[in-house]
């Protein structure tokens, strides 16, 4: 995760998890810079901060959660 340059997130089209339940647990990403950066964001706060990861980071982490990597422990 990095700080990008001020102004990155500036403009960026955020779309909505589609596994966001109605209670308000909603994250929301946005490609930025190009593709080269995600955005995320808790879509309840949305002039909040945001976390801004690289696309590879981005890719591992989407892939790690394809895989099962980050089940919870029954």
């Amino acid at each position: 995760m990095l700080t990008p340059e001020a102004g990155v997130l500036e403009g960026a089209v955020w779309r909505k998890s589609s596994r966001s339940g109605s209670a308000g647990h909603c994250v929301e990403v946005a490609m930025v810079a190009d593709g080269h950066y995600v955005g995320v964001r808790n879509s309840r706060q949305p002039d909040g901060a945001a976390l801004v990861f690289t696309r590879k980071e981005w890719e591992a982490f989407a892939g790690g959660v394809k895989d099962g990597e980050f089940e919870l422990p029954e």
